[in-house]
C-alpha cells in the first residue's frame, strides 16, 4: 500500500495560461479524459479549473465561451501537498479544506495533482468511489 502522495498522484498535470479560452480547455479535458487542469503563468499557479467550473462559471454565466478566459473561471488553490507527504495527510487536508483535488508542489513547482478518487483507490479499493474512479471514462 502506498503511503506517499508521489505514489498515487497524476504526474505532469495539464496546465493552461490564464488567457486561454474555456472552449480550448474543455476540448483538451475531453480529449485527455481528465476532470481538472491547472491554470499557470510561467511558474505562478493561478488556480485549478474543473469541468464543473467550466459549466457553472463559464457557460452558465452567458456570453461567448470562445471569449471567456480560463483564468476568470478557475478556483483558487487554497491548499497543496508535497510529493513526500503521506496519503493520510493529503486526505486530512482535503477534508479540512473541503476540496477534491490538490496540486502537488515540490521546490515551488507543480509536479502533480492528487484527487479524492486517487485516495479512494489507494485506501479502499472496494469502495464505490474507488470503483467509479478506477473505471474508464464515459465517452
Amino acid at each position: 500500500m502506498a503511503t506517499k502522495v508521489r505514489d498515487i498522484m497524476t504526474g505532469s498535470p495539464t496546465s493552461f495560461k490564464p488567457e486561454i479560452d474555456i472552449v480550448t480547455v474543455a476540448r483538451s479535458m475531453r480529449d485527455e479524459d481528465i476532470g481538472a487542469v491547472l491554470v499557470q503563468d510561467d511558474d505562478r499557479l493561478h488556480g485549478l479549473v474543473t469541468d464543473r467550473d467550466l459549466v457553472v462559471r463559464g457557460l452558465a454565466a452567458g456570453g461567448d465561451p470562445a471569449q471567456a478566459k480560463v483564468g476568470d473561471v478557475c478556483s483558487d488553490v487554497t491548499a497543496s501537498v508535497g510529493p513526500d507527504d503521506s496519503t493520510d495527510a493529503a486526505a486530512r487536508t482535503m477534508r479540512e479544506r473541503a476540496v477534491r483535488r490538490l496540486p502537488v508542489i515540490e521546490n515551488g513547482n507543480v509536479v502533480g495533482i492528487v484527487s479524492l478518487g486517487d485516495l479512494a483507490i489507494e485506501k479502499d479499493e472496494r469502495s464505490a468511489l474507488a470503483d467509479i474512479s478506477a473505471s474508464t471514462g464515459n465517452r
